[in-house]
């Protein structure tokens, strides 16, 4: 086993996004425009009166991690749930969806945070049928090792010898969600045709590949080597570290993307923008659709939305 180099170190900083949220971005930032086939990492956090109204994406796909709080989700296409603590959707756009993303507050809860994560698509599939997957917490297999020192959910990929539920993206993604104890030491075998990144939501006390990375810093490695170690170096009644580690199939293709659009060429960049702008080809339902939570989830709604949860959960 050979560990992977480290590329950089990036440091998310707070920046608003969509009405009234806040992310911290580290992949769509001049620090690291993409990290192939990924092209954008928010840690989000939404507010009552924010949240990401109805926009637009194609050819790409977005996986979403709750982790505090709940999400309102509902494109034009009729799907519609939401997403609770623990929960992850992966969605793709393919040829194209307007959707809403909107907070849900939960016994009493002032605010939502989660992770957002945008991925190519590969290019055959730019143009497929959009399609949900949900993910609840209770179907995500979880490993602990070293006396509970280390836990692992196994959300997409294998771990210690547990492997996760199939077929959730297109695009080959690894994702797994990382608890440290003080002295814990978490060892994960990669694939050499992966990218890999690591990104530290709580706790200061990690190394990683010989690297310290604090929390809200996102550690890039070089697509060298077949290992990823990571190690809570905090003293024992230190604090638990809490990280995602995250890989995708490196995609050979050219790509070109306009905020939530992407294509082959500069031309179908235009072409696609033109398309939402005037509700053609994947965007025909753009002028005619009324999303019912863009501007807030009343208690009323969620009935309503409880319903579609069942038609793309897994």
């Amino acid at each position: 086993m050979t560990l992977r180099t480290v590329k950089e170190l990036v440091h998310a900083t707070e920046e608003s996004e969509g009405v009234g949220a806040t992310v911290r971005r580290s992949i769509g930032t001049s620090n690291m425009r993409k990290f192939n086939p990924f092209l954008l990492l928010d840690h989000f956090n939404i507010g009552a009166k924010a949240g990401f109204p109805h926009h637009g994406h194609s050819g790409q796909e977005t996986i979403t991690l709750v982790l505090k709080g709940a999400v309102a989700h509902e494109d034009f296409t009729g799907s519609k749930g939401i997403l609770y603590p623990g929960d992850l959707q992966f969605m793709t756009a393919g040829k194209g969806v307007v959707h809403s993303e909107m907070p849900v507050l939960l016994d009493g809860a002032k605010s939502v945070e989660g992770m957002q994560l945008w991925v190519d698509l590969p290019e055959e599939l730019r143009k497929t049928k959009p399609r949900y997957r949900d993910l609840r917490s209770d179907k995500i297999p979880e490993v602990v090792e070293q006396d509970g020192k280390v836990k692992v959910k196994v959300i997409s990929g294998e771990s210690y010898g547990v492997s996760s539920l199939a077929n959730l993206a297109y695009t080959p993604v690894q994702y797994y969600y990382v608890t440290l104890k003080p002295g814990g030491r978490y060892q994960q075998k990669v694939p050499e045709n992966f990218n890999f990144f690591l990104y530290v939501l709580s706790g200061d006390q990690l190394i990683s590949n010989g690297k310290a990375v604090p929390k809200h810093h996102t550690l890039f490695f070089n697509q060298d080597g077949d290992e990823i170690e990571a190690t809570n170096k905090a003293k024992d009644g230190g604090k638990s570290i809490e990280f995602v580690l995250v890989g995708g199939e490196v995609l050979d293709q050219n790509t070109i993307q306009y905020g939530p659009f992407v294509a082959d060429t500069e031309e179908n960049i235009n072409r696609t923008i033109m398309d939402f702008q005037n509700g053609r080809n994947g965007f025909k339902k753009v002028k005619t659709w009324k999303s019912l939570i863009s501007k807030g989830v009343t208690p009323e709604m969620i009935p309503i939305l409880q319903e579609g949860e069942q038609k793309h959960e897994r």
